[in-house]
């Protein structure tokens, strides 16, 4: 088995580790923009997927990611983890149509309620307690799905109909087209802005640049919250208008 993931406050990435080392400790998990990871994929039959739902559908970042490369996926058996702040509907499933256009075949998915990753939205904010108990939930959750997985009754969460109206009428479509194109909608309160250059580091998309101290952006926001959520001066919003939590997985472990 070889994991394969999106992250972006570290929820699927912790999910994807955690649901290997259950599986095989010998098992590792890739980042999709790790520069190994098309080696990784082409070494093992067996994958198992792990992305954070945004508007109950796939982020760009990935969709693009998983088109790229199409010719990976033929005759890969996939499980696919979606995590979420709320419900994502047919989370598991969207990722898994897409790759069965490209020949794969989904054995199975899980859905997982996780700390929201929104920073600068209050809708979904929990307590402390709360997110570090939605942890070990999701731990327990894992440890039970790999156990099916691994006596050939893998879990089906969003694979069925149902899972897939729920996502499409629940959000996509009014929200789905959120996704469809990078999002140039990321601000940065230049009085707050330290040039730090931290956000360039993090940003999967390589969409911020640092020039003389100040953020400069190409517009290719994958709205994956890193910069955010990792902003030393809580800088930089999205959605919102200011930061409510920065919310990473290392606080609720």
């Amino acid at each position: 088995m070889v994991g394969i993931y999106f992250s972006g406050t570290g929820n699927s990435k912790y999910a994807v580790e955690f649901f290997c080392n259950e599986y095989d400790e010998a098992a590792k998990a890739f980042s999709i923009v790790d520069d190994n990871v098309v080696e990784a994929i082409k070494s093992d039959e067996m994958l198992v997927f792990a992305y954070p739902v945004q508007y109950s559908t796939v982020p760009k970042i990935l969709r693009d990611f998983i088109i790229v490369n199409k010719d990976l996926w033929e005759n890969k058996k996939v499980f696919v983890i979606a995590t979420m702040g709320l419900f994502s509907g047919d989370g598991a499933g969207i990722l898994g149509r897409l790759l069965q256009q490209y020949g794969a075949e989904i054995i199975g998915g899980l859905h997982l309620k996780m700390p929201d990753s929104i920073g600068d939205e209050k809708v979904l904010k929990r307590p402390l307690e709360k997110n570090k108990e939605l942890v070990k939930k999701a731990e327990q959750k894992i440890s039970k799905s790999v156990q099916l997985l691994k006596s050939g009754k893998p879990t089906q969460e969003g694979i069925a109909i149902l899972y897939l109206m729920t996502g499409f009428f629940g959000q996509r479509l009014y929200f789905g087209h959120k996704t469809k194109n990078y999002s140039d909608k990321l601000r940065v309160n230049e009085d707050k802005c330290i040039g730090c250059g931290k956000c360039e580091k993090l940003c999967p998309m390589n969409n911020i640049k640092i020039v003389d101290k100040k953020v400069v952006q190409n517009n290719r926001c994958t709205m994956c919250y890193r910069c955010i959520n990792n902003c030393p001066k809580q800088a930089m919003t999205l959605l919102g208008k200011a930061v409510v939590e920065q919310s990473v997985i290392e606080k609720y472990l």
